[in-house]
């Protein structure tokens, strides 16, 4: 009784493993199948005359429903009241904009000029500053070694 009885298959990792991978081929071809039938299904779906009709008839019926003369009139009354005062006030901004940008960019020129030049005349106190200090130094060391 210590053995394997004969009625009862041997179940090792590598059959279990076997078993794994024919079950994930079987349902991928399964899945496979289900797609590629329901992709061809759709494409042979062709609506027959009577449903054509139906759809051109109830966009014929939505396309009659539409109040064009009243669209029209309602553009036309827009134009009225929004086109030519519109225009006029449009190039009023435009210039005065245009004035405005101009006159900003002509204050931002000065004062970064006034900026640019203190700073610059610093910067050159500065580096004859160093300048000044670096030749004190050589002289101090010449006449040291001298």
């Amino acid at each position: 009784m210590e053995g394997q009885q004969p009625w009862r298959p041997r179940l090792s990792f590598r059959s279990a493993t076997i078993m794994m991978c024919l079950l994930n081929v079987i349902t991928a071809l399964l899945l496979l199948q289900g797609f590629l039938s329901s992709a061809s299904s759709r494409s042979k779906f062709s609506p027959n005359s009577a449903t054509l009709r139906y759809v051109r008839e109830s966009e014929e019926i939505r396309y009659a429903m539409r109040p064009l003369e009243l669209i029209k009139r309602v553009r036309e009354i827009q134009q009225e009241a929004y086109g030519e005062p519109e225009t006029v006030q449009e190039k009023d901004t435009r210039q005065t904009v245009a004035g405005d940008l101009s006159k900003r960019l002509k204050d931002l020129h000065s004062v970064n000029d006034a900026n640019s030049l203190k700073a610059l005349e610093e910067w050159r106190k500065r580096k004859m500053e160093r300048a000044r200090l670096r030749d004190r130094g050589k002289n101090a060391t010449l006449t040291s070694q001298a």
